[in-house]
């Protein structure tokens, strides 16, 4: 369900409270651990809807390139999903250190991988805000700058949809009120 959405330099933002493994965009992103382990949370939805192939793919990247450090982003193939690619995201832990700066790298990256990927759409969760505790105003308040300050610093981007898509009624709202609040 779209909640609202805004627009900045011919993209467009929307909040959606869905299910991220139903998006019909390019690419939808996974909240993801360093090892790309998709036990549980959006990850495991992920793969639920998606197939073992995601895991698969996950497990080779990891044996081929190691452990994925906080705010980088691994890139495979969605599986059975609607979207061509998964773009797995580690986010950081709430109280490891330095979390604002990290959350705030982790979603330029996503950004940036999408960019270098020429994708035109993307889905995003609110990540690190579920199992990995960050608070979800704080979280939204990063997404909100690490948006605009992309947007504002690619203004010829491929991306012309950057949907930040959440199941919870919660988190949606959260980022909403955020949105509306700073956006102009």
């Amino acid at each position: 369900m779209l909640l609202k959405s805004f627009t900045f330099q011919g993209a467009v933002v929307e909040i959606v409270q869905d299910d991220i493994t139903r998006q019909d965009t390019d690419a939808i992103v996974n909240a993801a651990n360093s090892y790309l382990k998709h036990g549980g949370g959006v990850a495991a939805a992920i793969v639920r809807a998606g197939g073992g192939e995601i895991q698969r793919e996950s497990d080779e990247y990891v044996k081929r390139y190691g452990p994925v450090p906080v705010s980088q982003v691994a890139v495979t193939g969605a599986g059975k999903l609607k979207a061509r690619y998964v773009l797995h995201v580690v986010g950081p832990r709430w109280g490891e250190g330095n979390e604002h700066e990290k959350l705030y790298r982790a979603v330029q990256n996503v950004l940036r991988k999408a960019e270098e990927l020429s994708l035109s759409s993307i889905s995003i969760p609110a990540i690190s805000s579920g199992i990995f505790g960050f608070p979800k105003d704080q979280c939204a308040e990063i997404f909100y700058r690490a948006i605009s300050d992309f947007l504002k610093e690619h203004p010829e981007t491929s991306l012309k949809l950057i949907r930040l898509c959440n199941i919870d009624e919660e988190t949606s709202r959260i980022f909403l009120s955020v949105f509306e609040k700073y956006w102009r």
